[in-house]
């Protein structure tokens, strides 16, 4: 008998989605340049899906717009929300056609004896990985399964992720990710933001989206409709 070679599964993984306004791919290439320049290694190989659901009568050259985002060392994988014309025309480039779903995952219902089993994993409590320094530029720290407690700052340059929520106990000037495995009610909390990227889930906000009303404020940032929301951390 000849050993398996291979085992074709599905599974779910976190995709960064660009939404397109405009066709002008020049103007694209142009203001993504500037965004990425802030987070370059955040988004270095990221693998890109294109919105379309802004351009339904807009005919989209998608051999140039695929060459632009690889040229900014992105990874354009397909598109979604498109009309069947701008489907057949991204196919043609060799983008893929996305079926973007809000819907979440259900439970796998088993039979067995006539009887309903719900199969469960077992949820295992990590304790909180404790960092008692401030994150210095071109430090990372991961605290994998679990939630990141920084007693210090996290510098210009520095990243910290967390598959768990993030507790900054000082100013956040560097990158912070949670939930980096897809947990959806991960929280960053921070005694001063200014930082250079916030993402939760997936979904993130670089500094120049960052500084408005709880900008230099104590703040915590959560998810809320595939986008981030940002709120005063309260203090007792």
């Amino acid at each position: 008998m000849s050993e398996q070679t291979f085992e074709l599964k599905g599974n779910l993984f976190t995709l960064s989605v660009l939404h397109l306004f405009s066709v002008d791919i020049q103007q694209l290439s142009k203001a993504l340049d500037e965004k990425i320049s802030q987070a370059p290694n955040f988004f270095i190989g990221a693998p890109i899906v294109i919105n379309l659901a802004k351009l339904q009568d807009a005919d989209v050259d998608f051999v140039t717009l695929k060459q632009t985002l690889i040229d900014l060392q992105l990874n354009p994988v397909g598109v979604c929300n498109g009309t069947e014309q701008q489907n057949e025309a991204a196919k043609a480039a060799t983008l893929s056609v996305l079926n973007y779903s809000k819907d979440n995952a259900k439970p796998i219902a088993d039979k067995t004896n006539n009887a309903e089993v719900v199969k469960v994993e077992k949820e295992v409590y990590l304790p909180p990985q404790i960092v008692h320094a401030t994150v210095r530029s071109g430090q990372q720290i991961y605290a994998k399964n679990r939630d990141l407690i920084v007693m210090g700052a996290v510098s210009h340059g520095a990243e910290v992720i967390a598959d768990g929520n993030i507790h900054i106990y000082g100013t956040l000037r560097g990158r912070a990710i949670a939930g980096a495995q897809g947990y959806d009610d991960a929280t960053i909390y921070c005694q001063r933001l200014e930082a250079e990227l916030v993402s939760v889930n997936g979904s993130y906000w670089i500094s120049d989206s960052l500084q408005g009303e709880h900008w230099g404020q104590a703040a915590q940032v959560k998810q809320k409709n595939d986008s981030l929301e940002i709120t005063a951390l309260v203090k007792g």
